[in-house]
């Protein structure tokens, strides 16, 4: 493990440790998962059991908790996440049109990476931009008004930036 692995290790284990002097801290889990989320961007199988042991949790409870909400990754996102808003708004608009494209384009699926490591697709509900519906948002960044060419012209000015 490298010197910074254990660096965020030590300061998750500083975040458990300050959650259990509460009553009941199982219900401190999601919190101790959105930090270890917010470090990594991602829940690393090796930080789940470290958290198993720290929270004294089965690790299948933790898994358990982790997939039933689709806030978190299970992997690795990409460099770029890629959401494509599947709201009405957009949805009426052709984000699903949109969606096909990239997926062809980068030929990946939602949840999925590049193999690259460049670009991962996720979907979103509403990113409260239906005024520019259709939308894609990459990373935090709101593009609106799009087209499939659009999407595709704009994730190839990322690919570019790399």
């Amino acid at each position: 493990m490298i010197t910074e692995d254990k660096t965020i290790m030590n300061e998750i284990k500083e975040f458990i440790a300050a959650k259990m002097i509460l009553p009941n801290p199982e219900s401190n889990l999601i919190a101790v998962l959105h930090k270890v989320q917010q470090l990594y961007g991602y829940l690393p199988k090796d930080t789940i059991d470290m958290i198993a042991i720290e929270m004294k949790i089965p690790a299948a409870h933790i898994w358990g908790v982790a997939t039933f909400y689709h806030y978190f990754n299970l992997s690795k996102p990409g460099k770029y996440i890629i959401s494509i808003c599947l709201g009405t708004a957009c949805y009426v608009k052709g984000a699903n049109q949109s969606l096909e494209a990239i997926k062809d384009h980068l030929k990946i699926e939602v949840g999925q990476v590049t193999e690259d490591g460049v670009f991962s697709i996720q979907p979103a509900r509403c990113v409260g931009a239906c005024g520019q519906a259709p939308v894609l948002m990459i990373d935090e960044k709101i593009y609106g008004e799009l087209t499939p060419d659009k999407a595709i012209e704009i994730i190839e000015k990322y690919r570019t930036a790399k």
